[in-house]
C-alpha cells in the first residue's frame, strides 16, 4: 500500500493550486482525478479576470498549472476514480479503481459537473446538438445557427467565443438581466449576430438525427415559440461533485456543497476542501486558487505540526 502525506482529490485549479505549495511544503504529494488534469476551466474558451493574464485560454491556463505542479514534484494520476474513503483517524485510506492508498490529510478539490435542463430531447440529443463545452464542440457548428441557455459568466462567455465561429447565436435566459459581469454584458451588446430572448425558458429540444428545433415559452406573457437551430449548449450552473466525500462522513449542505471554515478544514480533522466543490459563494478560478492554497498549508500544519492551529 502506498504511502502519501497528503492526498489531493481533484487536479483543477484548486487542486493544482494545492498540489504546488504542498510539495513546496515538503510533503508527499499526490493528486488523482477521475478525468484528464485541469478541470471544467479547460473549457472556457477565454479567461480575462485571471490577474497576470489579459487574456488566456482556460485550456492553456490549466496546462501551465498541472504543469508547475509536477515540475514542483508532485505526481498526477489522472483517469484514475476514487471509490471509497475512510477518513477517520491518524491515517486516512484512499481506495480508486486501481489500488488503495494511505495519507496522512485529503483535500477535495473535486470541483463541479454542468447541470442540466432537464427538459424532453436533452439526453436524447447530447452528442448530437446539445454540447455543455463551446470549445469542444463548436467548431462542429461553424456558419451555422446555435443557442446558449443560461444568463451568467459562463453562458456569456460561450455565447462570445460561439459568435466568432458560427452565423448566429441566440441566448435563452430565464431572466430579464444577466447575472455576468459587466463587461461581458457590454461585449455581448456589442455584437451584431447575438440576440437575447428575455424571460424564455425551454420546454423540449426536437430533431431527427441532429437538434433541429427548441420548443420555447414565454415565462411573462405565457407565448410558445420555436426556433430552428443547430445546436443548443446549455450553461445554467454546475452542481458538486460530493458524493464520495459526502458517504465517507464529510458534512455537506442542502445542495450538497461540502461545509469548511476559513482554514478550509471540514468537520473531520485532517480533511479540507478547496473551490467549487464547497460552500464558498465565489466560484472563480481565482478564488479556487486561493482556497487550493490554504487548504495545503494547513494540511501541512496538520502532519508537520509545526505551529499550534
Amino acid at each position: 500500500m502506498e504511502n502519501w502525506d497528503v492526498i489531493i482529490v481533484g487536479a483543477g485549479s484548486a487542486g493544482l493550486a494545492a498540489g504546488i505549495y504542498a510539495v513546496r511544503s515538503g510533503l508527499k504529494t499526490l493528486v488523482l482525478d477521475e478525468k484528464l488534469a485541469g478541470g471544467n476551466i479547460s473549457d472556457s474558451p477565454k479567461v480575462e479576470n485571471y490577474p497576470g493574464f489579459t487574456e488566456i485560454s482556460g485550456r492553456e491556463l490549466s496546462e501551465r498549472m498541472a504543469f508547475q505542479c509536477q515540475k514542483l514534484g508532485a505526481v498526477i494520476h489522472s483517469l484514475e476514480l476514487v471509490s471509497e474513503l475512510k477518513l477517520e483517524g491518524e491515517t486516512k485510506t484512499v481506495t480508486t479503481n486501481n489500488i488503495t492508498y494511505q495519507t496522512k490529510a485529503v483535500i477535495f478539490a473535486t470541483g463541479s459537473h454542468y447541470k442540466n435542463v432537464d427538459v424532453k430531447g436533452e439526453k436524447e440529443f447530447r452528442g448530437r446538438g446539445v454540447s455543455y463545452c463551446s470549445v469542444c464542440d463548436g467548431p462542429f457548428f461553424k456558419g451555422k445557427k446555435v443557442s446558449v441557455i443560461g444568463g451568467g459568466n459562463s453562458a456569456c462567455i460561450t455565447s462570445l467565443y460561439l459568435s466568432d465561429i458560427t452565423s448566429h447565436v441566440t441566448i435563452i435566459h430565464r431572466r430579464d438581466t444577466f447575472r455576468a459581469e459587466y463587461r461581458l454584458v457590454s461585449d455581448i451588446a456589442s455584437k451584431t449576430n447575438i440576440n437575447v430572448l428575455w424571460n424564455t425558458e425551454i420546454e423540449e429540444i426536437k430533431g431527427d438525427r441532429q437538434v433541429r428545433t427548441l420548443a420555447l415559452k414565454n415565462n411573462v406573457t405565457g407565448e410558445k415559440t420555436e426556433l430552428d437551430v443547430d445546436a443548443v449548449f446549455v450553461q445554467v450552473g454546475e452542481e458538486p461533485n460530493s458524493t464520495v466525500a459526502k458517504a465517507a462522513g464529510v458534512e455537506t449542505d442542502d445542495a450538497g456543497y461540502i461545509k469548511i471554515n476559513i482554514k478550509q478544514e471540514t468537520n473531520i480533522s485532517g480533511i479540507y476542501a478547496a473551490g467549487d466543490v464547497t460552500t464558498h459563494p465565489i466560484k472563480q478560478v481565482g478564488t479556487a486558487v486561493g482556497q487550493g492554497i490554504t487548504a495545503a498549508l494547513e494540511a501541512y500544519s496538520y502532519i508537520r505540526r509545526t505551529y499550534k492551529k
